[in-house]
């Protein structure tokens, strides 16, 4: 029989990724497939684990979904536009199939675990991490254990004070001020008619505000020592320190500015697949839990 092993997955609204490791943390095989339905996802992974003894597994989800470690419904997919998934458990039902226990948390967060340990975050009490690209998230791990309450954070829909002048419509069904609804990629793209974020000056300016808005907003409730951004819109040269800027105008002196330091307040990411590597770390502490 082959030795055991730790099985890390990490779901996302366009694709699921996947890594098999052993224990002494080498990757003995790896993968990716489009998220189509969930069964079709199970009997996926369930054959990427190659039939080796799986010890522990970790899940990074998308959301909204139960992560509370007491609760009967952990791993609970609620209700998502993802055609399929509401009601669905991937973390529990892959365990079960596996016969082996799991832990399951919010990609956000397992990416914040990842940047802490292993990434940027390395040498902060309090890790936060935003994701901006297709959609706003973020997490925050704190001496290593992330935040969970009735639910998880979703920073995405965070209002904002729109600028003056600002009527596009939302990119976001349920609110017409959130941040992801205004300078997500999809609201990004609206606002840039096929041209680039480096080309357009003042759709530039309009996105660093409302993302500095939200920072600064993490800032006063948070009070993270470093804020790791991750994602493609944060890709675009000097947005991640035109953002700090923009957060640092509108915290605006007060007291909470303290935490922000002198400046690489907002630092960016580390880790190319931050999300999966949070979700191996997971897999490897199952046992004791996370």
């Amino acid at each position: 029989m082959s030795q055991p092993v730790f099985f890390a997955v990490e779901t996302g609204g366009t694709k699921i990724v996947w890594r098999v490791e052993d224990a002494a943390g080498a990757v003995l095989d790896q993968g990716r497939f489009a998220t189509g339905a969930p069964e079709a996802a199970v009997e996926a992974l369930i054959a990427a684990t190659g039939d080796r003894a799986v010890s522990g597994l970790g899940v990074a989800s998308f959301g909204p979904l139960v992560v509370d470690p007491a609760s009967q419904d952990r791993g609970l997919m609620l209700a998502t536009p993802k055609p399929g998934w509401t009601g669905f458990n991937l973390a529990k039902t892959l365990a079960e199939r596996l016969n082996t226990p799991f832990v399951v948390d919010t990609d956000v967060n397992a990416a914040a675990v990842a940047e802490a340990r292993l990434g940027a975050g390395r040498g902060a009490r309090a890790v936060a991490y935003v994701t901006v690209g297709s959609g706003i998230g973020g997490g925050l791990c704190v001496d290593g254990q992330t935040l969970k309450g009735a639910l998880h954070p979703e920073i995405g829909h965070l209002f904002v004070q729109r600028l003056s002048g600002d009527a596009q419509v939302s990119a976001c069904p349920f609110h017409a001020d959130c941040v992801e609804g205004l300078a997500a990629g999809p609201a990004v793209q609206v606002r840039l008619a096929g041209r680039r974020l480096e080309e357009v000056d003042a759709v530039r300016a309009v996105v660093t505000d409302y993302l500095g808005q939200m920072i600064a907003g993490l800032v006063f409730a948070w009070a993270p020592d470093r804020i790791v951004m991750g994602g493609g819109v944060m890709s675009t040269s000097g947005l991640i320190a035109e953002v700090e800027a923009a957060a640092r105008r509108w915290v605006n002196g007060y007291g909470a500015a303290l935490v922000m330091g002198e400046g690489g307040y907002l630092v960016a990411a580390e880790r190319g697949h931050a999300g999966l590597d949070g979700a191996m770390l997971m897999a490897r502490e199952s046992i004791q839990g996370f």
